[in-house]
């Protein structure tokens, strides 16, 4: 019994370990992002270094436990690096993005790019919508083609860098999940 309580205190604490590490490499891909602007003319296009977790937590520790990671990313980065304005306009992406992969991820029809790049598109809608919604008005759906073809781009990349982590990755995540 003592045991068994002790085996469950232990998988406790290495579980707040991973999370504690996957929300610290959030945080540090998005300032990381933050200081190296996109090489393209197109206001608010970037890489989102930050989904690479995202990705990889889906497949490694589930999505309960990405989500939480997700938000408090997006959370404490838009504290620390922007405003508030800015963190409703990455929380409606973010939580719009995530739901969309977990879909698409249980529904085991998608790659991991297929996944992510899903991600990247849904992103965007996401953050338009909020703005559509700020704004009052649906006229800034008109950059829409110009972020899908961004979200696209970025998703694959985000997904083939995201699908090499997990191959390497996954079997120290399933070790850890088993102890």
């Amino acid at each position: 019994m003592m045991e068994e309580r002790q085996n469950k205190r232990s998988h406790g604490a290495r579980e707040t370990a991973l999370y504690g590490m996957l929300i610290a490499l959030a945080f540090i891909f998005s300032y990381v992002e933050s200081l190296f602007p996109m090489p393209v003319p197109i206001p608010g296009v970037k890489l989102g270094l930050a989904n690479l977790v995202s990705v990889v937590g889906l497949y490694t520790v589930g999505a309960p436990g990405t989500a939480v990671v997700s938000l408090l990313r997006i959370v404490m980065v838009g504290f620390t690096f922007s405003n508030p304005g800015s963190m409703l306009y990455s929380l409606s992406g973010g939580v719009l993005s995530l739901i969309v992969m977990i879909l698409m991820k249980k529904s085991g029809g998608f790659s991991k790019v297929g996944v992510s790049v899903a991600g990247g598109i849904f992103h965007n809608i996401g953050q338009l919508g909020m703005a559509a919604f700020i704004t009052g008005t649906a006229g800034v759906f008109a950059y829409l083609p110009v972020l899908l073809v961004a979200g696209v781009v970025t998703g694959a990349v985000i997904g083939l860098l995201g699908g090499l982590i997990v191959e390497r990755i996954s079997p120290v995540a399933a070790r850890m999940r088993d102890r």
